[in-house]
């Protein structure tokens, strides 16, 4: 169900572990199986559980729990807002809705041409650079007014 390439980078996480600590490298396991195939089915979090030898509950609680795991599929682009207190003070509301108005979805939707999913996050860690954004759980995009949220919209194109 994974390629060579993506169990070798796991086998490489489980060598980080003693081999009753499998379940350490669950997480790493999960962004790889994410990374290769996009979103994570069911299917796919058993399998990476049968490999890592863990039950198949404990990694879909870890797939379920931590909101960069994407367990229904999600447009090329995720784009997840922080909303949580300090960027809601900070603008990160008003990020989210002109979002939501530009795109034409709200929260948990893709848009139908697949481009891009729009989620709600909270705390990221960067409250001092509110509002912020994070594309694809690895681009960290701060102080997303207006203006730079239709800049990044438009190097996403």
């Amino acid at each position: 169900m994974l390629t060579e390439d993506s169990l070798r980078q796991i086998d490489k996480e489980l060598a980080k572990y003693p081999k009753e600590q499998n379940r350490s490298a669950i997480m790493s396991a999960l962004r790889i199986a994410q990374t290769e195939k996009g979103w994570l089915s069911n299917e796919l979090i058993k399998y990476v559980a049968d490999y890592i030898k863990i039950p198949p509950v404990q990694a879909l609680e870890v797939a379920t729990f931590y909101s960069m795991y994407n367990v229904t599929p999600v447009g090329k682009y995720k784009l997840t807002v922080c909303t949580n207190l300090p960027c809601a003070l900070s603008g990160g509301v008003n990020a989210a809705e002109y979002l939501k108005k530009k795109l034409g979805i709200g929260f948990n939707e893709t848009t139908t041409d697949g481009k891009y999913t729009l989620k709600e996050g909270e705390c990221m860690g960067a409250c001092g650079d509110a509002p912020v954004i994070i594309v694809n759980n690895h681009q960290m995009c701060s102080h997303m007014s207006v203006e730079a949220i239709d800049k990044k919209l438009a190097e996403l194109q």
